[in-house]
């Protein structure tokens, strides 16, 4: 390994992939997604890169640990009890693997994520 590896997301050249959560998981809206996988480990259980999403609320469940930065924009999060968190601009959290409920964007939203994925 050396100095040409390290991956620098400000001089990234990934294409996006655009994509929409399935049908049967959308509530409201019609939450287009993107996002640009800048490095996966060779393992496949290691990823980071950006995503952005429009506005929109569709149902999550989540078998990846998840780190997420918030770049641009505001989410809320619920979970099955209904309990809320609305992250913004700046917020920095984790989600562990096995959570499950709702991501709503209220404003498009961007962020940098890194998912660890255990694998069996």
């Amino acid at each position: 390994m050396n100095t040409e590896q390290i991956v620098d997301f400000a001089n990234a050249t990934t294409a996006p992939e655009h994509y929409r959560p399935a049908a049967e998981k959308v509530l409201q809206g019609d939450p287009e997604q993107s996002v640009r996988n800048h490095y996966s480990s060779p393992c496949s259980q290691f990823h980071a890169g950006i995503w952005e999403g429009a506005i929109g609320h569709w149902t999550v469940n989540y078998t990846e640990h998840e780190y997420c930065e918030i770049l641009q924009g505001v989410s809320v999060l619920r979970d099955l009890n209904g309990t809320a968190k609305t992250v913004r601009t700046g917020d920095r959290f984790v989600i562990p693997a096995g959570y499950k409920g709702t991501w709503e964007v209220l404003e498009p939203c961007r962020k940098v994520y890194v998912m660890f994925e255990q694998k069996a």
